[in-house]
């Protein structure tokens, strides 16, 4: 039977034990999934036009509270750039992909109720599904979150709970609540349903390619919910033969929070200590130098930090650039980017470790750059929330790391949180 094991320690537990975490180090599940064989590209005509089409590769492999979510298009920017518009999903995000996973789990384990976090697209995909398999549904969403996605929240019946600070207080708060009995945590960050959701992202790529994945992958970071299910399905195709060869992974953060690049650029395995980057300025773009980093208040070249090691929980670190990237140590700062705005990603090492394995690297972009990619994308038809043009803003300021075949993905709509005001 398919169980939840921490790859940390190696702790297990069954799927059915509401058991949101890993007991010993209280880190993220990974999942025992082994996807089918004997299923190629070309045997997929005929099927659901929707993500359910790949329910071999899937851990679940049908949905009661489906709503038509995947399949979506892939459309040229340039030459060399095209976009999938996951911002065409039911509830306007790509998080629809890993919520109607995590719905159709907690539908099928009947609890109590449902509780998730967000900065608002997770938060409004659950509210939706949740609504359609009938289960009572709580929100946290940090103050300051776009009231048009608390809107859509509340209108699909889910009680909205406003936490004071920022991203990080409102995932303590609902973590909380995730320990009383009979309730489903679900969390995009700590289930790994959710990662098995995403992932369909790179396989609707492998079939709209004709069995092939592009030569790099731009994906906007914050938790990493969609690189790491994009690193898996990568990885499934790979096992699988369904590949010939495997695609660099850019990872991209807004310059305002990037502790995962400010972690790459040091050559660290962990997001870094404390203050560790006000000895480590520079290009977040940097390949990095290798040897292990960020735990016990060291850097890579064993220079010493004051502060805590990396870890979900711990203080805040600087972004790239020298902008604090706050958790419960620091202050979260604005960005335009709200969606990735993550200063203590729980799965920073498998993150960093899928960049590096991909031959790819991380790229951060500041907010005039997000500002003029949404008025860019608004200019060719497409209406993108600040969160979702991330990648485009990375990708159209060009660089070796975007050379060749680049796909990007739009990830929410403009309709969240309208277009970003002048500076």
């Amino acid at each position: 039977m398919t169980s939840y094991h921490c790859p940390v320690d190696g702790t297990r537990s069954a799927i059915t034990a509401l058991t949101w975490c890993c007991p010993v180090c209280r880190g993220p599940w990974d999942l025992d999934f082994t996807p089918a064989r004997g299923v190629a590209a070309n045997a997929l005509a005929g099927r659901a036009d929707s993500l359910w089409r790949y329910k071999e590769f899937l851990p679940l492999d049908t949905s009661a509270i489906s709503l038509g979510e995947g399949r979506t298009p892939l459309v040229p920017l340039t030459d060399t750039v095209s976009a999938k518009l996951d911002f065409l999903m039911p509830t306007l995000s790509f998080k629809d992909r890993g919520a109607v996973m995590l719905g159709e789990l907690a539908r099928r384990l009947g609890p109590d109720r449902v509780v998730a976090d967000s900065s608002g697209n997770a938060g409004t995909s659950f509210a939706a599904y949740c609504a359609r398999a009938g289960l009572p549904c709580t929100v946290y969403v940090p103050e300051g979150t776009s009231a048009k996605k608390t809107e859509q929240i509340r209108a699909h019946g889910a009680r909205l709970v406003t936490v004071p600070g920022g991203r990080e207080a409102t995932a303590r708060a609902a973590r909380a609540a995730a320990d009383e009995p009979g309730v489903f945590y679900a969390s995009h960050v700590f289930n790994p349903y959710f990662l098995h959701g995403t992932k369909t992202y790179a396989y609707e790529l492998w079939e709209d390619l004709g069995g092939r994945l592009p030569e790099a992958l731009a994906v906007p970071v914050g938790n990493g919910t969609l690189l790491l299910g994009v690193a898996l399905a990568v990885a499934e195709l790979d096992a699988l033969g369904l590949i010939t060869a495997r695609p660099r992974l850019i990872a991209v953060q807004a310059e305002a929070v990037s502790p995962l690049a400010a972690a790459f650029r040091a050559g660290a395995d962990d997001l870094l200590p404390v203050g560790a980057d006000d000895l480590l300025r520079g290009g977040a773009g940097d390949r990095p130098r290798g040897g292990a980093g960020g735990a016990g208040g060291l850097l890579p070249d064993g220079r010493t930090v004051p502060g805590s090691g990396g870890g979900a929980g711990a203080g805040g670190v600087r972004g790239a650039g020298g902008n604090a990237a706050g958790g419960a140590g620091g202050v979260e700062p604005a960005t335009l980017a709200e969606g990735i705005a993550i200063p203590r990603p729980p799965r920073a090492r498998q993150i960093l470790a899928a960049v590096r394995e991909s031959g790819g690297t991380f790229l951060t972009v500041p907010e005039d750059g997000i500002r003029e990619a949404q008025r860019d994308l608004a200019a060719r038809g497409l209406f993108v929330e600040t969160t979702g043009v991330a990648c485009w803003a990375a990708v159209r300021a060009g660089g070796d790391a975007v050379r060749g075949e680049v796909v990007v993905p739009l990830c929410g709509s403009g309709l969240k949180t309208g277009m970003a005001a002048s500076a």
